[in-house]
């Protein structure tokens, strides 16, 4: 059973929106910036209320907010995301990665930011954060995967690795971009990771 199979439709929708609301709040903020009192403040939302649907407090809730920023991110990425198995789709990747975060209020990666703040304080929730980032890069995976079966890359091109090195770009990418506060250094590591990329073609 799902966590928001619990509710009822209501319930689950006001679940939703403490989520949506907490992520905000987060992603400004920090884990350790943000305490429940925040969130119930920033979401009009009571003591009992918050733990009716977080019943282990926060580290529930941050829990439900990696699930949400991953969901937003992928969802970015999408149709593009689903189908990496043309040089036009990952072309279309690009951009919609780009368009996403040059949107945002906030620079830089949601999922990623938590995964580093969370290691040094609660490595067990860190490493579950970490699993959307996992999930992230399989999406690239297997779109090189299906490259190299259907021929556009070489015979002994490895999807895993070129996988791995494009999502390195992306995040060393965004990390520069909430530094710099600008788009420019992620626009440049994505045009260089598929630049490497196209160097693989069969």
């Amino acid at each position: 059973m799902s966590t928001t199979a619990k509710f009822t439709v209501k319930g689950a929708l006001t679940r939703a929106r403490i989520v949506e609301a907490a992520a905000d709040l987060v992603l400004a903020r920090g884990v350790g910036g943000t305490t429940l009192d925040d969130i119930r403040a920033g979401t009009a939302t009571s003591k009992s209320q918050l733990f009716h649907y977080f019943p282990d407090g926060k580290r529930e809730l941050v829990a439900a907010i990696a699930s949400f920023q991953a969901e937003r991110v992928l969802q970015a990425q999408r149709p593009f995301l689903d189908t990496l198995d043309t040089w036009e789709a990952w072309e279309g990747w690009r951009d919609a990665v780009i368009a996403h975060y040059e949107s945002q209020p906030h620079w830089g990666c949601p999922i990623g930011t938590m995964a580093s703040e969370l290691i040094g304080s609660d490595p067990e929730r860190a490493a579950e954060v970490a699993a959307h980032m996992d999930r992230w890069c399989g999406y690239l995976r297997a779109g090189l995967t299906r490259m190299r079966a259907t021929g556009l890359l070489r015979p002994g091109a490895d999807p895993g690795e070129l996988a791995l090195a494009i999502f390195a770009s992306l995040q060393g990418g965004l990390l520069l971009t909430q530094t710099m506060r600008s788009i420019k250094p992620l626009r440049a590591a994505l045009d260089a990771a598929l630049t490497a990329l196209r160097a693989e073609a069969a």
